[in-house]
């Protein structure tokens, strides 16, 4: 199993003792270095590749928020405070997560989920990017990667094929084409329309939106569809 390597910032021994404990439920994470100031953190970072921060915020010569700022890289941060007044400053610079002093399990693992949701997102993108379906169009064999599909919407015996940048046109049945995509990132949604989860900007009611596109969801693809969206 890859691990995801952390470090613990705090000035406070008791709260890199709580993080550490609530952090040895997880098996995808491996601790490199505990830090009782920005300075030391900063050192492990010059030569350790790191996934996760977990920083206090208020500590002695450089607080966290000013630590960010001179890293030549940002991992994910949750911040572990007793501060409330640098929430915003702290989300304006892409913090995960903001916890607060005391720190329950629950809310711990509130935060540690968003941020296995988000490398689960970000390794979803590579995948695609390293996969392809092949398409033929007017006497073409078409080489189409997965990642830049949109939607794809069936009319009678041939589908249209959208892309981020076009759309190409094929003589195939929606059905036999849905077994080429993969079903962890590829859905039916309706008799005449499969889409690309990551592509879906918002979905309400019987219609899912793709940017500026409207798509309909069939009654019986209904809460199939709702399941696969709400992951």
């Amino acid at each position: 199993m890859m691990k995801y390597k952390c470090i613990l910032v705090d000035d406070e021994p008791i709260a890199i003792r709580i993080v550490r404990n609530y952090l040895s439920n997880f098996d995808e994470f491996e601790i490199v270095a505990e830090c009782s100031n920005a300075i030391e953190a900063m050192k492990v970072m010059r030569t350790e590749k790191v996934d996760l921060l977990f920083l206090d915020i208020e500590m002695p010569q450089l607080n966290g928020i000013e630590m960010l700022k001179t890293l030549p890289y940002i991992p994910s941060v949750i911040y572990t405070t007793a501060h409330r007044n640098y929430a915003v400053e702290a989300f304006e610079q892409k913090a995960l997560d903001y916890l607060m002093k005391p720190i329950s399990m629950e809310r711990f693992t509130s935060a540690i989920n968003r941020f296995l949701d988000l490398k689960s997102h970000v390794q979803t993108h590579v995948q695609l990017r390293n996969q392809w379906v092949i398409l033929k169009v007017d006497k073409k064999n078409v080489k189409l990667q997965l990642e830049t599909i949109q939607y794809v919407e069936s009319m009678s015996d041939y589908i249209i094929v959208h892309t981020d940048e076009s759309k190409l046109v094929c003589k195939d049945r929606i059905s036999h084409f849905e077994e080429k995509l993969p079903s962890s990132d590829f859905i039916r949604v309706h008799r005449s329309y499969i889409i690309n989860k990551l592509k879906v900007s918002a979905w309400y009611g019987n219609t899912i939106e793709i940017g500026s596109i409207k798509i309909p969801v069939g009654r019986n693809y209904k809460a199939q569809v709702e399941g696969f969206l709400s992951k």
